[in-house]
């Protein structure tokens, strides 16, 4: 079906944005998985430079897009594609920075819950703290392809910071000592935005920096090196 919706961040000019689609932030990711996964494949955006792509994989039809850094690029973002282009299953595909001494660079971790300094969920007024989860058919599903591709992963809580250079020095410790497994910037607004949609969505991150022991990976494998975490979230759908 032709597409002939807009917004002012995402005009797809024509093509269809399926139903299930991957989020990577960095749009050069979405390129990468378009180019090397995908057949068939169209480009449904190019806005702003946040690339985004439809194609088939195994039949499927799928899309692909970046979603930029932190809360309120994602929040834009996912809000638009669930209310706006109809988007049903939202898969984030990052990178994070380890928190525990139990995981290495390359680990992929499924968020199971996110944590956050955030203050997106405020727009809601609740009376209270609500907990941010993901939509458990996607979790099990990760889970059920990680064990059956032999893929060790680790499913837990995540922080999803909305500072990347923190001025408090002990705030990592803190989160560190309750048994958060890893920090990254955007699943606080893409789980959001799906809870209040009643439309799924999931985190699953590659370990790309370590905050203990301060190894990292170089930008060139941040863009295309974390195959596994990509293959685990096009089975899903």
């Amino acid at each position: 079906m032709i597409n002939t919706k807009e917004t002012p961040h995402i005009k797809p000019n024509g093509v269809e944005i399926a139903e299930t689609i991957l989020l990577p932030g960095d749009p050069l990711r979405a390129k990468f998985i378009a180019e090397n996964f995908l057949e068939d494949y169209e480009c449904f955006n190019e806005v702003r430079g946040m690339l985004g792509y439809t194609g088939t994989y195994k039949g499927k039809k799928i899309s692909v897009m970046g979603t930029g850094m932190g809360p309120a690029s994602m929040g834009i973002y996912s809000w638009e594609l669930i209310n706006v282009f109809g988007v049903k299953n939202l898969i984030r595909i990052g990178t994070c920075g380890a928190m525990q001494e139990d995981i290495a660079l390359y680990d992929i971790i499924l968020g199971m819950g996110a944590a956050t300094d955030s203050n997106y969920g405020h727009q809601y007024n609740l009376p209270g703290q609500f907990p941010l989860t993901a939509s458990y058919g996607l979790l099990e599903k990760a889970k059920n392809i990680a064990d059956e591709k032999g893929q060790k992963v680790h499913i837990g809580n995540i922080l999803s910071s909305e500072i990347f250079y923190n001025a408090d020095s002990t705030a990592m410790k803190k989160w560190q000592d309750v048994g958060i497994l890893s920090v990254e910037m955007e699943s606080v607004a893409l789980y959001w935005n799906a809870i209040q949609a009643g439309v799924n969505a999931l985190c699953i991150l590659t370990v790309s920096d370590h905050l203990l022991t301060g190894e990292q990976t170089s930008q060139e494998e941040r863009q295309t090196a974390f195959t596994k975490m990509m293959e685990i979230a096009l089975e899903i759908a």
